[in-house]
């Protein structure tokens, strides 16, 4: 089941909790990606607020938001590169994405399987995806005023093992987001400790997981990833009335 993207926006834009993840995550991000210039960079489910740094530098940069969440205008001040997309249909040519980041979208698909295929699909050679999910033993997949407590926490052997049936390759992992999931005056000070503190041991008890992976070509599974036709070539969307962008 998806969030209403109404509900995603307040949590990263509006909250302090959901600033304060915004800013741990988006940290993580860069130290994967520090650099992306001439290169298509995609977010697939709500991956805008991982996705404002490469807005300068990137040749292209496309946020898909899948139809059962809703779309909204993004990002403020600038052209619209936000997209309703289909979950299993993304309109995206085949083979051309460099960087990819899905958050907030496998977890709660219905159709798992065929959203990674689709990901397997629009991803280039040499490109790179980047899987930000709820970790299974982290406290944040049971806290459900968050976005990370909703849809299929994984633990890491799991999401490794179903990305790579989904012939990905998995090269690097970390996990983020180690202070409790609480508004509380105390655990919001000191969430940069908590973070460093759990960053210091060798543990995945974070409450996010984020594992990179790369694509193995050719597929191990014949038809995976073939070119699909796509029945709208994608049309950047212009803002829309008066909604008010993030």
């Amino acid at each position: 089941m998806h969030l209403d993207v109404q509900v995603l926006r307040d949590f990263y834009y509006r909250s302090a909790l959901g600033r304060a993840a915004q800013k741990i995550l988006r940290t993580q991000v860069q130290r994967f990606w520090p650099e992306t210039k001439g290169q298509t960079v995609v977010g697939y489910g709500f991956a805008v607020p991982m996705l404002r740094p490469y807005l300068k530098e990137a040749r292209r940069v496309v946020a898909l938001m899948p139809a059962p969440q809703g779309v909204m205008t993004w990002p403020a001040g600038m052209p619209n590169v936000s997209v309703l997309s289909e979950e299993t249909l993304w309109p995206l040519e085949t083979g051309h994405t460099d960087r990819l980041i899905l958050m907030h979208g496998l977890e709660t698909s219905e159709r798992p399987s065929d959203l990674l295929d689709e990901a397997y699909r629009v991803l280039g050679p040499g490109g790179r995806a980047l899987f930000i999910l709820p970790n299974r033993a982290g406290i944040w997949a049971r806290a459900d005023h968050t976005p990370f407590g909703y849809g299929r926490p994984y633990s890491l052997g799991q999401l490794e093992a179903q990305l790579k049936r989904h012939d990905f390759v998995p090269e690097a992992h970390v996990s983020v987001l180690y202070q409790p999931p609480s508004t509380r005056r105390f655990w919001m000070k000191t969430g940069p400790v908590w973070e460093r503190m759990g960053r210091a041991v060798p543990v995945t008890a974070g409450g996010v997981m984020m594992v990179e992976a790369s694509k193995r070509h050719p597929p191990s599974r014949r038809g995976v990833g073939e070119a699909a036709k796509v029945l709208n070539p994608l049309e950047v969307l212009s803002p829309a009335g008066k909604a008010k962008p993030i």
